[in-house]
């Protein structure tokens, strides 16, 4: 993480997908949670007051869900790679994200499984998901 880097963060965002290598996974919908942090330099922003000038998460987020709601892989760590990739494609000012992906009830005793990753742009080919 860069610490002379800010961060802008997408906190449980839920979607509906299917993920998942059972057959009851490939076929039925299942609630996925998706934490994002993404560094970045905010200060154009802050001096300007305009969208322009700032990673917009909002355009962050409609993408993943998309990409979510049209995908459907088999694991989580292909999931959460896509969801990377995506986030650097977006904006060319986002320095390194970190991205967790969590199915919500998939184990039994547990509320959640997941897998988290940490990527800086220069270790992302950027050129499609």
């Amino acid at each position: 993480m860069k610490p002379d880097l800010d961060k802008v963060l997408i906190k449980d965002l839920m979607v509906r997908g299917i993920l998942g290598i059972n057959p009851e996974e490939r076929k039925n919908r299942q609630d996925i949670m998706i934490n994002v942090t993404m560094w970045a330099d905010t200060g154009a922003a802050a001096r300007s007051d305009a969208i322009e000038d700032a990673v917009n998460y909002r355009t962050v987020a409609k993408a993943i869900i998309h990409h979510v709601e049209e995908g459907a892989p088999m694991l989580v760590e292909r999931l959460v790679a896509e969801i990377a990739e995506i986030c650097f494609r977006i904006d060319d000012r986002i320095a390194a994200v970190e991205v967790t992906v969590q199915k919500i009830g998939a184990l039994r005793f547990a509320h959640s499984v997941g897998v988290s990753i940490y990527r800086n742009r220069e270790e992302i080919r950027v050129d499609g998901v």
